[in-house]
């Protein structure tokens, strides 16, 4: 557009205001406003817990995969050694002939008492017949603890859910070798967090409880500044933000969030006093008993107490007495756009 077209459209637009009323005239002061850094931060589950081997051997059973939802206490994986049958079997049959040779000894041990009070043997014999029952009774008695411990080690093979939540990660395969204290899989639980790491310039401007804004593919959300820690590391300061009902579908989600790190001064005026003229914006200026439409370079919009405003970059000043114009009302009405 030629400077002349500017000037005779803007002109044009005052010469037809001049004769209306004013309405509603407010003088136009500095707002504070938040300045806020946008940075992206990252899902991440309260409670990351690896389900571990207790016992090594063959994965016979894998029962979930990423992104199962899991209880406490559920079964993921069963792994068996073979070599425990074995030792069980050998246990039994050393308690067998144990067993064996303890009704042998009770029998002599029976007879011996019998003769003790008849006085054939001597109190030394029958002690010694006592003495080796004890002894086998003894011995069956380490083997049966013996095979409770295998017992116990076979039942270990079950791999269960330290935590209810959502199996992350599965690193093993049905059929695979496994060691002791191998992750069999990864589980995240006790909610989800937004994680964030900010420039150290920033990091003094971080308090506890500030409101963030947040923006992911769901929607907006706003969520509360639950913990800045104290350790900075390549220039970032980490925190984290407590966000109401978020998702744990996908951990690990960036999500770009906007932190209040400063407060300025800034005139301000509601998107709705705006219009739109060939690409310009104007804005209603009282002029005595008229209204004027004064070109404005407008900022990015904000909300400010629930009202939608727009920051004004020059064109105006404060005191000036802003109105809404009348094309504002029309377009407010009909919901037109000008371009």
């Amino acid at each position: 557009m030629s400077p002349l077209r500017l000037v005779l459209l803007t002109t044009a637009f005052a010469s037809g205001l001049s004769s209306l009323a004013l309405a509603d005239p407010a003088p136009l002061a500095l707002t504070s406003i938040t300045e806020w850094k946008a940075v992206y931060g990252t899902v991440e589950a309260r409670d990351r817990i690896p389900a571990r081997a207790r016992l090594g051997g063959t994965l016979v059973a894998l029962s979930v995969a990423e992104g199962d939802v899991v209880e406490a206490g559920q079964e993921l994986a069963r792994i068996v050694d073979d070599k425990l049958d074995f030792q069980l079997a050998g246990l039994a049959a050393q308690r067998a002939a144990l067993t064996a040779q303890l009704g042998n000894a009770e029998a002599d041990l029976k007879r011996g008492q019998d003769l003790l009070k008849d006085g054939v043997t001597t109190t030394q014999r029958v002690d010694a017949l006592q003495t080796a029952v004890d002894v086998l009774t003894g011995q069956i008695a380490a083997l049966d603890a013996q095979a409770e411990v295998i017992t116990q080690q076979a039942k270990e093979g079950t791999v269960l859910a330290p935590v209810a939540g959502r199996v992350l990660d599965v690193p093993v395969t049905k059929g695979a070798v496994v060691m002791p204290g191998e992750v069999v899989a990864v589980l995240g639980g006790g909610g989800t967090f937004l994680r964030i790491a900010v420039p150290e310039r920033h990091a003094m401007a971080l308090d506890e409880g500030d409101a963030i804004a947040i923006s992911g593919p769901d929607g907006d959300h706003e969520g509360t500044l639950a913990r800045v820690y104290p350790l900075v590391e390549g220039g970032r300061v980490t925190a984290d933000v407590e966000i109401a009902g978020l998702s744990d579908r996908f951990v690990g989600t960036r999500m770009l969030v906007r932190l209040p790190v400063a407060m300025r001064e800034a005139l301000m005026v509601p998107a709705a006093d705006i219009v739109t003229r060939a690409g310009l914006d104007f804005v209603g200026i009282a002029t005595g008993d008229t209204v004027a439409l004064r070109s404005i370079v407008s900022g990015q919009p904000q909300l400010v107490d629930g009202v939608a405003m727009v920051e004004i970059l020059s064109g105006l000043q404060a005191g000036d007495v802003v109105v809404q114009a009348p094309e504002a009302r029309a377009d407010a009405g009909t919901g037109a756009s000008h371009d």
